[in-house]
């Protein structure tokens, strides 16, 4: 089974933040979210995580997969 992916290039933060909610919230692990150069997408999925005791792994700076 393919790991499915979210992509943050180009979205607005307050939009990232619903989308990554949902995203994770509504699919099984392992799953990858895609936030590019950016600080703050990174920062909203970490927190996100963090918030809800959610494992994570930052592959590269540029990719973050949610592990459960």
């Amino acid at each position: 089974m393919a790991t499915k992916k979210l992509d943050l290039h180009k979205m607005r933060h307050d939009e990232a933040e619903r989308q990554v909610e949902n995203f994770i919230l509504l699919n099984e692990p392992p799953l990858n979210i895609i936030t590019g150069n950016s600080d703050m997408m990174r920062s909203i999925v970490e927190t996100f995580c963090a918030k809800h005791k959610i494992s994570y792994e930052r592959w590269d700076w540029g990719e973050i997969t949610i592990l459960k």
